[in-house]
């Protein structure tokens, strides 16, 4: 792709990635800061949320010669285990790259 033409991104999100295979892109909810007792925790100490919205999918798993349709879709919020996948940085921006299989559940 050339410096003068670039393409527009799939989502409404900005981000211009197309993840490979069954890999999506996840986007961490960021988690409501409480204060409690006048005590403020400092980011590295917070936990890492669980809760995420899906960005991109990727072009879909292969098996049997046949092509598996996503459970997931773009802007669906998912819940994820602590350590799933690889944090990525696109645009100063933190992100998931994720297996599909690593996503726990799809939240209402």
């Amino acid at each position: 792709m050339s410096k003068d033409k670039k393409e527009k991104c799939c989502c409404k999100c900005g981000v211009n990635v197309k993840p490979l295979g069954d890999r999506v892109l996840l986007k961490r909810c960021e988690a409501a800061e409480e204060i409690k007792g006048g005590i403020i925790i400092p980011d590295s100490a917070k936990e890492k949320p669980m809760e995420a919205k899906v960005i991109a999918l990727g072009t879909g798993k292969i098996e049997d010669g046949k092509k598996v349709d996503f459970n997931v879709a773009v802007g669906d919020k998912v819940l994820i285990g602590k350590y799933t996948g690889t944090e990525v940085k696109i645009d100063d921006e933190a992100y998931l790259l994720a297996r599909e299989d690593e996503i726990l559940a799809i939240i209402g």
